[in-house]
């Protein structure tokens, strides 16, 4: 008998998760579902002219991951003024050989958790190793866990600079840090010129839903890695060609080559080409394309999700619950 399903709360999937333990799922799941994984394309509705809907399906046809997970998300990027998040979403899984419902869950944090161990994992390949200054550009939902994540995997960074248009909320994130404590030997700043501070990063993450770039690939120091996460529409850009020009540009996945604006308007001016693009996370996780080669260059991950990687962190979360219960 299959047991009844359940509700996993945000608050409950911050017991279940941290960003270490999906980030070493993710990297061994990845390449061992990602062949047996369905993921069409997602759905896309407007359901005004600021807002949308996005349906997000994936299935397994492994024995071993005996799921079917669908993510509904609504996009509401005016809740700011409300002092909301704008993006609110649920997962629901299934059991894929009986089809019986097995939880639904808070796909608001599970996103971001998902979201932000993608970066930090591609950051494991591509940032260097003696980071030491990490920028994040963006004070809403996604950069606490994106802060983490990537001193998750980068420890030796020292210093963290928060930039956001608003200053206050910059320094609201950084108070929540380190009242969450746990940041031993890391120093915090908000704000200053974003010019100057781009310069300073070793490590500069984009959580944003800019549609002017933020990031001048000129200012980028050598040897920064460059994680842009905010841009899923061609409206919306994180950074300009420059960075792109300077950088060597890797992918979550190839949804990105045709919707991150970043991405697009690069191709469409000549700036780069498609067969300029270094390669995707799955083939630096398994080895078939290098990431950092030396000290100096300049990587560039631009991630906008997928429905396999939902799929992965549901059964984390899921599991993690079950073996608790």
């Amino acid at each position: 008998m299959t047991p009844p399903p359940v509700f996993i709360s945000s608050a409950t999937l911050h017991t279940l998760l941290s960003h270490k333990s999906l980030i070493d799922h993710l990297q061994f799941s990845l390449p061992t579902f990602t062949s047996t994984t369905q993921s069409p394309l997602r759905h896309a509705h407007q359901t005004s002219p600021s807002t949308s809907l996005l349906l997000m399906p994936s299935w397994s046809c492994s024995p071993s991951l005996p799921y079917i997970g669908v993510k509904l998300v609504t996009y509401h990027p005016n809740n700011s003024t409300q002092n909301l998040p704008g993006v609110h979403a649920s997962y629901v899984l299934f059991n894929s050989i009986t089809g019986q419902t097995l939880a639904t869950m808070d796909a608001t944090e599970l996103t971001v958790y998902r979201t932000a161990c993608i970066s930090a994992l591609a950051s494991k390949f591509l940032s260097r190793q003696d980071s030491e200054t990490l920028l994040m550009i963006g004070a809403g939902t996604l950069a606490p866990h994106l802060i983490k994540a990537h001193l998750t995997v980068r420890p030796n960074l020292k210093k963290v600079i928060v930039w956001n248009r608003t200053a206050d909320k910059a320094k609201r994130v950084i108070e929540k840090l380190q009242s969450e404590g746990g940041f031993e030997g890391v120093s915090f700043e908000s704000n200053g010129c974003l010019e100057e501070v781009v310069e300073l990063g070793d490590i500069v993450s984009c959580a944003t839903n800019s549609e002017t770039p933020l990031v001048k690939g000129e200012k980028l120091k050598e040897g920064a890695h460059l994680d842009l996460v905010g841009s899923f529409k061609h409206s919306m850009r994180e950074c300009d060609d420059e960075a792109l020009k300077r950088g060597k540009v890797f992918v979550d996945n190839e949804a990105a080559l045709v919707e991150a604006g970043e991405l697009v308007g690069a191709f469409e001016r000549g700036v780069v080409t498609r067969d300029e693009i270094a390669g995707n996370l799955l083939e630096l996780i398994k080895g078939e394309k290098n990431g950092r080669t030396t000290a100096e260059e300049i990587t560039v991950f631009k991630s906008v999700g997928s429905a396999v990687v939902d799929l992965l962190t549901a059964q984390l979360a899921y599991e993690t619950y079950m073996k608790s219960c």
